[in-house]
């Protein structure tokens, strides 16, 4: 049967039938070709399997004998045709195929197990082409019925994710995923966080306490990260962004793809700072100058030399920076997706939430409505990219009334679907910033106790830990370095030795 032919001499059980009578590309003879190597030897497996998968193969019974080789070469075992039988003796459509003299009759005319990476690829890629065939045919029949509730935005959102995911894993559409195959992605996870020296399943912070309360940044997990302003919420967020792309490490899959070993491509949506803001801030942080000094141009040879070896230091960093104003949550999706395709993605950085807009139609509505469809679509990307994504969130003016200032989950504002759909809400809270406001008049034993105060909260900044899917609530205590707009590690012995100094 040669490529591409017609729908009507296919096997049964492929892609939908078009209407028309086109070709339906599949090569039945480079999937006979593939599943004979990997039954002649079952080390060809290793060397596709990155990339190619059972729903990949047209003929269902292929994919059944590809699913049973994966099952057995993965577990240890020998993939031989007497064992696949047993295995598949049960499937009506193998035993019609001819069962195990069929198995034989592929081990036994494989041409070459050297071109088994070609047929691999053959295969994959008339998989892609039937997934494009498909989405074009869902798009034309929607846009032909073109329903008030159905707005054209919403058709392009939703074959732009449909495109995205087929570019990304070659499958068209979602549907469940077998036990097994969460089980495996799981032990991957726990196996690459053993393999890590600080034994995190995520994306490091590079800020230890806080990496060892949360694990790391989780792909698929949205974090909040809120605070009420001049907390240094933006700060941190930025601190962690560098931290990671500065640790990005790549490494090469056998399918010619890259994955980050260490680290992440790192994407940043400023919707409220403009790019070079920012940039001025991450070289104020290597280079040590304070950033006002840096904007105002109040720099000696010796501060000018130190912020242009940081500036070359940090140029080639993974850090892509977005800094269009008024994003929607549509567009925001479609530029993270892009940024995937084009450099890689393993992080997302979103400042802040209360900037991002709903749909028109949403937006119509009323705020509360609008913030939750940000919040979801914040969630669902988070889960399309598979990446963290950290977004930033006000809170409301209710913590200024309090006596004690530090955030709770009751404050993140305008709607509780933030809380409901984040996987982890931390707060940054600085006791220093509100006692220095609140200074008694000089001269009082007031004044004598708030002095001793201020010198136990200089510099120390509070991560709090409101919710966490994965693990512990609670409290980190952190530095920060007001003048370079700088979050570190806590050491309490270096930081008493600071204060005394």
């Amino acid at each position: 049967m040669a490529d591409g032919a017609d729908i009507k001499k296919a096997p049964q059980g492929g892609p939908n039938k078009p209407d028309t009578e086109e070709k339906i590309p599949f090569s039945i003879e480079a999937e006979q070709a593939l599943l004979g190597a990997i039954l002649f030897d079952n080390e060809v497996y290793y060397r596709v399997a990155a990339y190619l998968k059972a729903e990949h193969f047209y003929d269902p019974v292929h994919a059944l004998i590809y699913d049973a080789c994966e099952r057995l070469v993965t577990s240890g075992r020998l993939a031989a045709p007497t064992i696949i039988d047993s295995f598949l003796a049960s499937s009506e459509g193998f035993r019609e195929a001819g069962g195990r003299r069929y198995l034989e009759e592929l081990a036994r005319n494989v041409p070459t197990t050297a071109g088994a990476p070609d047929y691999a690829r053959v295969v994959f890629d008339h998989a892609v082409r039937r997934g494009l065939i498909n989405i074009g045919a869902e798009m034309i029949e929607r846009a032909r019925e073109a329903t008030l509730d159905d707005e054209p935005a919403r058709q392009l959102q939703d074959a732009e994710q449909s495109l995205y995911k087929l570019a990304e894993t070659g499958k068209y559409g979602g549907g469940f995923k077998t036990f097994r195959a969460a089980i495996t992605e799981a032990i991957e996870i726990a196996d690459a966080a053993i393999k890590r020296d600080g034994g995190l399943a995520g994306i490091a912070t590079g800020l230890r306490d806080l990496d060892m309360m949360l694990g790391g940044l989780h792909p698929s997990d949205l974090i909040i990260l809120a605070g009420r302003p001049s907390m240094g919420k933006t700060s941190l967020a930025v601190n962690i962004a560098v931290n990671a792309a500065r640790a990005y490490k790549p490494e090469r899959l056998p399918d010619g793809s890259v994955k980050a070993a260490e680290g992440a491509v790192v994407g940043l949506f400023s919707l409220e700072m403009a790019a070079e803001q920012l940039a001025t801030r991450i070289i104020s942080e290597f280079s040590g100058v304070p950033s006002n000094e840096i904007r105002r141009g109040r720099v000696d040879a010796e501060q000018f030399d130190r912020i242009y070896h940081a500036a070359r230091e940090l140029e080639a960093l993974p850090l892509y920076i977005d800094d269009t104003g008024g994003l929607s949550i549509a567009q925001l999706a479609a530029r993270a997706r892009r940024l995937k395709r084009q450099h890689g993605l393993g992080l997302l950085v979103v400042d802040y939430l209360q900037l991002v807009t709903g749909s028109g139609r949403r937006a119509s509505d009323n705020r509360v409505q609008e913030i939750t469809e940000i919040s979801q679509g914040l969630k669902a990307l988070a889960k399309e990219l598979n990446v963290p994504v950290l977004a930033l969130s006000q809170l409301s003016r209710q913590v200024e009334n309090r006596d004690d200032k530090r955030p709770q989950l009751a404050d993140l504002r305008e709607s509780g679907s933030i809380e409901q759909d984040a996987d982890v809400v931390l707060f940054v809270f600085r006791e220093e910033y509100y006692l220095k406001r609140s200074e008694p008049r000089e001269g009082t034993p007031e004044h004598a106790e708030w002095l001793q105060k201020c010198e136990e909260v200089r510099g120390v900044a509070e991560v709090i830990i409101g919710k966490q899917r994965h693990g512990p609530i609670g409290k980190v205590d952190l530095y920060f370095d007001e003048s370079l707009t700088k979050f570190s590690n806590l050491d309490r012995g270096i930081y008493d030795e600071y204060r005394r100094d």
